[in-house]
């Protein structure tokens, strides 16, 4: 029998204009041939990302390109894949979602929000940097024990970035409370990934930074490969 087929679901509202755009689908190639798994992929906007449209998928990577078309979606889509145990991973804008998801359904934080969207909510979770991440490459530190020190297998690494907007400080300690874990810092200690604890969901991580723009360099993300990996044992063992 042919090996099963796993599916990824690229949530985003594609742009061939946005760098990550290019490099996602790059990444995911190169991470196919590395580990060697039968895994295909295909972009959803975030109009048409609904639960009920993704079932279909073993996993959902949220692209950056945020401001979304359909917030709402994007949450909804974030959510279900933490609920069902659906594998998740969130870079940039993906990232930001996962703070905002978590902090209205889990921490209850009903009006949490983001600060490009809604400038004057009252709950904004995702703020203005304090130094733009634009075009920036930086070193990022990873905390040990996390599933993201143990996909890299270093302390640390250089990433790029293409981002204004962060982890509002003020929500940390509360988002960590309600079970959620930061573990990637900058050289200055601010927040740049966070993730759910393996034991609790086999595959959340959302990363401030962009991994997949390794491969418009040539190189082969990590991220991309244990996601690769993930899926495709996911699927055998459904």
């Amino acid at each position: 029998m042919p090996a099963a087929l796993a599916k990824i679901a690229l949530i985003g509202d594609y742009s061939p204009q946005i760098p990550a755009h290019q490099a996602i689908p790059l990444a995911l190639e190169r991470a196919r041939d590395v580990a060697r798994k039968n895994v295909e992929w295909e972009w959803v906007s975030t109009c048409d990302a609904l639960p009920r449209k993704l079932g279909e998928f073993d996993a959902i990577w949220v692209a950056p390109g945020s401001p979304y078309q359909d917030m709402d979606h994007v949450l909804e889509a974030i959510r279900w894949a933490r609920k069902t145990q659906r594998l998740f991973l969130g870079t940039c804008g993906g990232f930001q979602h996962a703070l905002i998801e978590f902090a209205r359904n889990v921490l209850g934080a009903e009006h949490a929000d983001h600060a490009e969207t809604n400038p004057n909510g009252e709950s904004l979770v995702v703020t203005r940097l304090a130094c733009s991440l634009v075009e920036k490459t930086n070193r990022v530190r990873f905390s040990p024990g996390s599933h993201l020190r143990r996909i890299y297998g270093v302390e640390s690494a250089s990433e790029g970035y293409h981002c204004n907007y962060g982890l509002n400080p003020n929500f940390k300690l509360g988002l960590e409370r309600a079970g959620l874990r930061f573990t990637a810092h900058d050289d200055s200690g601010e927040v740049r990934a966070l993730e759910l604890p393996t034991s609790e969901h086999p595959f959340f991580i959302g990363t401030l930074f962009q991994p997949e723009r390794a491969a418009l360099a040539g190189g082969t993300p990590p991220l991309a490969v244990a996601l690769v990996e993930a899926v495709a044992q996911a699927e055998i063992s459904m």
